[in-house]
């Protein structure tokens, strides 16, 4: 598969993986009502709208806000495809991919439910004090294991073509 087929498939499947995980935890699993689920001891499966980008940082849900969100993730997205196309390399390739797709999976929510779905809290208990990761979702890993590949081919792979 040519890098830029292996990228784009990389991006649909992302996204597919993402929607369909939220759509299911909402309207099948029926998280919303269920509340917080344990799923391990250092594992929950917890309902959290989003309307900040990543970590929660910049909360605002004002409708202003919330379309400037979608304007830079738009112009975001197409910045990162021009620089797909432009990959030389499989990793870089299949890594914008899996940032592409995270940030459209994440775009969709913001435009369908004015939030981020996410859902994926890791915590751990030392000393009676609880701390807790911030809660997440599938695109918002494949987001940083695209960054991570992206660091990798940089520093440790063939110099892929550089971004737009």
């Amino acid at each position: 598969m040519a890098p830029l087929r292996a990228g784009i498939f990389t991006a649909v499947i992302t996204l597919l993986a993402d929607q369909a995980s939220k759509l299911w935890l909402l309207n099948v699993f029926d998280l919303a009502r269920k509340g917080v689920v344990q799923v391990t001891p250092f594992f929950d499966l917890v309902l959290a709208w989003n309307i900040g980008i990543s970590f929660g940082w910049l909360q605002n849900d004002s409708q202003a806000a919330q379309i400037a969100l979608m304007a830079v993730k738009a112009i975001a997205v197409v910045a990162l495809a021009i620089w797909m196309a432009r990959s030389h390399t499989r990793l870089a390739t299949v890594a914008l991919g899996l940032i592409i797709g995270g940030a459209i999976g994440n775009g969709i929510d913001r435009f369908a439910y004015g939030a981020v779905v996410d859902f994926a809290l890791f915590h751990i208990e030392i000393g009676g004090n609880t701390f807790n990761w911030y809660v997440f979702n599938l695109a918002d890993v494949a987001i940083v294991a695209g960054v991570a590949g992206l660091l990798y081919d940089s520093f440790l792979g063939v110099p892929a073509a550089k971004a737009p």
